[in-house]
Formats: C-alpha cells, structure tokens, sequence
C-alpha cells in the first residue's frame, strides 16, 4: 500500500500567483511558511522555519486567489510532488511541491481577508469566526449540484 498526505497550517509567505495553463484552467502558485518553536541543549528558546510550495487548480486556484493574502493563516492538504525541468541554460531543475486536494481559511479579520486574528478576537470567538472547508470537490455556489438518481436510496 502506498500513501502521500502533506498537512500543512502556516502563513502565505507572498500573495498567491494566479495564471491559466494552455487548457484554459486556472492554476495558482503561494508558499507557506511554517515554524517551529524548541530549545536547544543550553536551554535557550529557538526557532527553525521551513517553507512549503503550494500548488492549486481549478476551483481551489479561484478561491485561492480571491481569498487568500500575504501573511494570512490557511491549512492545506494535499500530496507531495516533485517535477522536474530543464532550464534556458540547459541545466537541470527540481521543484517538490504540495498539490493542494482541501484548505480550511484562517480566521477572518475586520477588513475581509483571512490574516492573523487580533487579540480581541482570539479572546471572544465568534460563531462569525468559523473557518471554511473547502476541497476541489466542494460545489460552487453558482453551479448547481448534479442529483444522480442511482444514489437516491428508495
């Protein structure tokens, strides 16, 4: 049995990058920067950052690019991917990636973009303050959902 699952909770290190492939489907590019917080043999507090390449398409690209911000908090899931390339000059590239399946938003802020909660808010949650699920397979809300009558159970 195999298995590839990355779950990652961090911040978007720039905006999201938003382009169209030759199909015409949207795909979008980010990083997140995740940390961890330690201390070292001496006892002093440490922190070592990593940061993650996230890829999106289709619908995940458009919400990706209509939601998300610059240091906003997001969760995403998805498999690991490495591809791989030959440059102008001829040299060979490499690019491990996450190929995002599902995000969940961080907390919203006053002015509508998902970033860092103020300490007001992370005192008093709100039930305005719920985080979204979305993955690639959720509906949107303008197309309507197909009913297949095979899954109907009577």
């Amino acid at each position: 049995m195999n298995f590839n699952k990355a779950i990652v909770l961090g911040r978007l290190t720039r905006d999201p990058e938003q382009r169209a492939l030759p199909s015409g489907q949207a795909v979008v590019n980010f990083s997140i920067a995740t940390s961890r917080f330690y201390k070292d043999n001496s006892g002093a507090k440490q922190t070592s950052t990593d940061f993650h390449n996230i890829v999106a398409f289709g619908k995940l690209a458009d919400i990706c690019a209509r939601y998300l911000k610059k240091g906003g908090l997001v969760l995403v899931e998805g498999r690991i991917q490495t591809r791989s390339w030959q440059d102008k000059d001829n040299n060979r590239r490499s690019r491990t990636e996450i190929v995002m399946e599902s995000m969940q938003l961080g907390p919203k802020s006053g002015a509508g973009s998902f970033s860092q909660p103020s300490a007001a808010s992370a005192q008093k949650p709100s039930p305005a303050d719920d985080i979204p699920v979305i993955d690639h397979e959720t509906p949107v809300a303008d197309e309507p959902e197909e009913i297949n009558v095979d899954n109907i159970p009577f």
